[in-house]
């Protein structure tokens, strides 16, 4: 997965934001959607994504999963990646 190339991504004190520069739009990615967004952009898949994020947080690795699908959705559903 890559970001489009009109997406610019800053990381702050918080997390990431990514600005939609076609559309103006900016999203707000909290440390855990860094994490999940640093990984997918390195190639890691999500089910990899996934296991990592429920060791790491003690997280049930059902949320993990259900998670990181919300995210990758998200990202897609504005347009801000390819495949």
């Amino acid at each position: 997965m890559r970001l489009r190339e009109d997406v610019s991504v800053v990381d702050t004190d918080y997390g990431k934001v990514l600005l939609d520069g076609r559309t103006g739009e900016y999203w707000e990615l909290n440390p855990t959607g860094s994490l999940v967004l640093a990984a997918l952009l390195e190639g890691k898949d999500t089910t990899a994504i996934a296991g990592a994020l429920s060791a790491e947080y003690d997280v049930a690795e059902e949320r993990a999963v259900s998670d990181v699908a919300a995210l990758v959705s998200a990202l897609r559903d504005a347009r801000l990646v390819r495949q």
